[in-house]
């Protein structure tokens, strides 16, 4: 009968555990309607631009007329880049792009808040992330390489004389 007792008891320590294995693995705020999915930055060499990409997936409900407000680190410095979006019900993932990026360094954190508001204006969930580059803005021409929707060749990039200029953007030093 002490066996039966030692393994009832040692069952039972086994099944605590486990529940409190399963609960360490649920999500930390189960409050939070929205949590960071992805976070890059996006070089687009067509049109000489880099920007912000973050994502959010969604995991719960929000208020009609949500809008989320970004402020997004500015690599030249100065004043944030901020920009306002609305959420749209039928949204699972909700795509954050910032405004045109200059002289972004290569492993350099860029820090991104976010503010996700309802349609009052009052908060309903702050989050923030960093993005970090795994290029520097060098490796994009100062201007772009086409120009118009039927892609005619940008002749600031393309000279007449057969030369091309594909030098990066002046102002910024690393």
């Amino acid at each position: 009968m002490t066996v039966r007792s030692g393994a009832g008891i040692s069952m039972a320590v086994w099944a605590v555990c486990a529940a409190l294995l399963l609960a360490g693995c649920q999500r930390e705020d189960r409050q939070a309607p929205l949590a960071v999915a992805g976070r890059l930055v996006v070089f687009n060499y067509r049109v000489a631009k880099a920007s912000y990409l973050v994502t959010l997936r969604r995991q719960g409900d929000l208020p009609e007329g949500s809008m989320v407000e970004t402020r997004f680190e500015n690599p030249a410095g100065g004043a944030p880049l901020v920009t306002r979006d609305k959420i749209f019900a039928s949204e699972h993932n909700v795509v954050l792009e910032s405004p045109a990026l200059h002289c972004v360094v290569k492993g350099r954190p860029y820090t991104v808040d976010i503010r996700v508001r309802d349609a009052k204006g009052k908060l309903i969930q702050a989050l923030q992330t960093t993005v970090t580059s795994s290029e520097d803005q060098s490796i994009l021409p100062a201007n772009p390489l086409v120009l118009g929707a039927v892609y005619t060749k940008n002749p600031e990039v393309f000279k007449a004389d057969g030369s091309t200029d594909f030098s990066p953007e002046p102002d910024c030093r690393g």
